[in-house]
């Protein structure tokens, strides 16, 4: 945690882009402003032409450890993360074994605090029979209660009408949900095993399928049912990676974030690929819920920029290349995306579609707000230092050589991105310089301040 000192930097925070410098001491953000002395400052960063953000915030990715390791594991995706300007993840409990008690969800944090690069917080996850673990989970030190109501890993499904009442009426923290109706998805998979067998035809080699499985129907039943429960019980609700323009009217966009009760959540690869991508990367992008037409990729858009969805994320899910390569059937859904989120909207801004105050806003802003993440977010005096510079000017192709994911592999891989992250600093250490890691600090545990 050196003495830093950012100079000549494009200030990109809390709406504005201002050219300052940015001091940091002891892991904080000190001062900034214009001209600041380097007397006894360790480092001094020339960011001229660079763009300084906030370090982005990613509310929501798997990085496999326990359990899964063979696909991931936290020190892995954390670097993965880090060396593309994501500098706080908080990560799902669909490991093996689920953390589903108070002791397994300590020991993820155990792990974390050994091997994460990056600032971490883990949600503790929610089952049909494990609510007195749930409701001991302490609301300052963890981020919020996951919620699959729809398949996933193990014993993660959540369809006890029962169960559902009791959380969203007695859990004090979010609760942040996985929103896919489990009886539609399985009454369209058997229609189609039943129509093109277990091998399948053409379009079961380009997973063209998956969107017509895990269809807008399914979504919407799901996430109508949440909807309305957290507004039953005015409980705290988070809906992740909403997929579907249908979805798009249960979500408020007539108050500030920080007065919501029911927020939303997009990710990248729902911004970035539709359905016509299945036919050239097929299982690559396969992920739940589905990637879909393009119309709902346009909807989506609008809803962010209108503020009905709040906060950008990635839902990294990593495999291997093997077990991608499998038959739609038998191939697991999930897109490695943590390196390359902040790259990827500034794609759209040198497109037009976006401009770059809003993807702070949306990636760095938000999530800080939406769970009373403390002292992070923004760049601020007082505030941990964790802070990403962006060369506009200097593109970035992504390669096998340059993919840092334990997979090794990347749906993107031969873009071009017109941007790259020149730095990263985690907590006031610069962890990633140029290409190169400089350091093996650990990062923080997250706090909240509720």
């Amino acid at each position: 945690m050196s003495k830093t000192l950012i100079r000549n930097a494009r200030l990109v925070n809390e709406g504005t882009i201002t050219e300052t410098d940015v001091l940091t001491n002891g892991g904080f953000i000190a001062r900034i402003g214009s001209g600041l002395p380097d007397a006894g400052v360790e480092q001094v960063i020339d960011a001229k032409g660079k763009y300084l953000l906030p370090g982005v915030i990613d509310d929501q990715v798997h990085f496999r450890e326990p359990g899964l390791t063979h696909k991931a594991n936290i020190h892995t995706e954390s670097r993965a993360a880090v060396a593309g300007g994501v500098t706080t993840f908080m990560e799902m409990p669909n490991t093996v074994p689920n953390a589903l008690t108070q002791e397994l969800l300590a020991d993820k944090y155990a792990i974390a605090a050994q091997t994460s690069l990056a600032n971490y917080s883990f949600f503790m996850g929610a089952s049909n029979d494990n609510l007195d673990q749930v409701l001991r989970t302490d609301p300052k030190t963890v981020c919020g209660i996951k919620v699959f109501m729809g398949s996933s890993t193990g014993n993660m499904l959540v369809d006890n009408e029962r169960v559902l009442e009791g959380l969203f009426r007695e859990s004090p923290m979010l609760i942040a949900t996985h929103c896919e109706d489990e009886a539609t998805v399985r009454a369209n998979t058997e229609r189609y095993k039943q129509e093109y067998g277990d091998t399948g035809g053409p379009r079961m080699a380009t997973a063209a399928l998956h969107p017509i499985i895990r269809n807008e129907e399914a979504c919407l039943k799901s996430s109508s049912l949440a909807v309305n429960l957290a507004r039953q019980h005015n409980a705290r609700l988070h809906v992740l990676h909403i997929s579907t323009a249908d979805e798009l009217s249960l979500f408020d966009n007539t108050m500030p974030l920080w007065e919501k009760r029911i927020t939303a959540e997009v990710c990248v690869h729902h911004l970035w690929f539709d359905s016509r991508d299945y036919d050239t990367l097929g299982n690559q992008i396969k992920c739940n819920p589905a990637i879909k037409a393009p119309h709902h990729k346009e909807a989506l858009l609008a809803a962010l920029l209108d503020d009905r969805l709040d906060i950008i994320a990635t839902d990294h899910a990593p495999h291997t290349w093997d077990e991608k390569q499998q038959s739609y059937w038998s191939a697991p859904s999930g897109l490695p995306l943590v390196q390359h989120p902040l790259l990827l909207m500034l794609d759209f801004v040198a497109q037009g579609k976006l401009d770059i105050e809003t993807v702070v806003r949306k990636m760095c802003h938000a999530p800080a707000d939406c769970f009373q993440i403390d002292g992070r977010g923004y760049v601020r005096e007082g505030y941990w230092a964790d802070l990403v510079l962006v060369d506009p000017a200097a593109p970035t192709t992504v390669t096998p050589e340059n993919v840092l994911y334990k997979c090794g592999w990347s749906p993107l891989m031969g873009h071009t991105f017109g941007s790259s992250v020149t730095h990263t600093f985690v907590s006031g250490n610069l962890v990633w310089a140029n290409d190169q890691f400089v350091t093996d600090q650990t990062g923080q545990r997250l706090s909240f301040d509720r």
